[in-house]
């Protein structure tokens, strides 16, 4: 391990863990797998352990009902937790909170365990977020699927500069919804992988999507190896992270379009879903979005979007700074 004037001067890491990222309903309505808490302690632990065999030492961390961080560093010697956040509400404004907290503490990265919806509360907090999304939730075709203790590692050479950020964490495209229309003080909406126009009565809701009630879908990347949207997508015509473009669905009744796709709509779970229009989207163009329609972000139901407003979506990179870290660990690898 470095010396530990070595690691005093190292940036602190933050750590936000969703407790209920891989918990909700569908599990029971399609076939998605449960993350224990258990899970999610064993991740902590290995990307701290992770991040302190880098020479980083120093985590800015969040208090949550089952204490994930702390029995996770309870037997860890020679690190620094500096807590933030007050009582939990078990919203996504805890992880809201927490990452601007996070920001205020310098933190030089923040390692995130959750889904989609996890990782877009955080991006919302900070926009020039420089994260490293672990897959611990239900929608994960934003986070990565990465040892814990090697994304600790590649945290930590972050932390203490060994490897510049503007060389391993490239900025992500993201969806932005303008609101137009819509009360005054309503904010602007974002979306890391997939915005949605449902025919939806339910705000909040859970449950799988009606194939009857889509009605367009704009993707920042679209993934035939992921489920959900981006992976229904991604069947039609596949988009990467890396390329500047997007993607534009529209949807029909099954029997009222010529070209019927069936996808994954959720971890286990396949729709027909009728596809009216398929076609790329240069970064910037514009797509209007009309009232009254419900928008899903993300794979959540988020805000209903009333008669008479509607919504102007684009897709930008000028998302959060997501860390690379196979890059991070060639670059400490390369001699010299």
């Amino acid at each position: 391990m470095p010396e530990p004037d070595q690691q005093h001067q190292s940036a602190p890491i933050g750590i936000v863990v969703n407790p209920r990222a891989g918990t909700d309903v569908r599990r029971a309505t399609a076939a998605a797998t449960r993350v224990t808490l258990e899970e999610k302690i064993n991740v902590v632990r290995r990307v701290v352990l992770g991040a302190r065999e880098s020479g980083a030492c120093r985590f800015v961390v969040h208090h949550d009902p089952h204490r994930i961080v702390r029995r996770a560093t309870d037997t860890i010697r020679g690190i620094q937790l500096e807590w933030v956040g007050g009582p939990v509400s078990g919203s996504e404004q805890d992880a809201v909170d927490a990452v601007r907290a996070m920001r205020e503490a310098g933190c030089a990265v923040v390692v995130v365990l959750g889904g989609d919806g996890t990782n877009r509360a955080a991006a919302l907090a900070w926009p020039d977020l420089v994260v490293v999304p672990l897959s611990t939730g239900t929608n994960n075709a934003f986070p990565v699927f990465v040892e814990a203790t090697v994304a600790g590692a590649a945290a930590g050479h972050l932390a203490v500069g060994r490897v510049p950020v503007d060389e391993a964490a490239p900025r992500a495209k993201v969806v932005r919804l303008r609101l137009e229309g819509e009360p005054e003080g309503s904010s602007d909406e974002l979306a890391l992988v997939d915005a949605v126009a449902v025919d939806d009565p339910f705000v909040g809701s859970l449950e799988l999507f009606d194939p009857a009630t889509l009605r367009l879908a704009v993707l920042s990347r679209a993934d035939p190896a992921v489920v959900g949207f981006s992976g229904v997508g991604g069947l039609l015509d596949p988009v990467s992270p890396d390329e500047d473009a997007g993607l534009l669905v529209r949807f029909g009744l099954v029997g009222g379009c010529q070209r019927v796709l069936r996808g994954p709509t959720a971890p286990g779970h396949y729709e027909d879903l009728g596809i009216a229009e398929v076609r790329r989207l240069v970064l910037g163009e514009e797509v209007v979005i009309e009232g009254p329609l419900l928008l899903a972000l993300d794979g959540e139901r988020k805000r209903r979007l009333h008669d008479g407003a509607r919504a102007v979506a684009t897709v930008r990179r000028d998302g959060p700074r997501v860390v690379d870290v196979r890059a991070v660990m060639r670059r400490v690898a390369t001699p010299g």
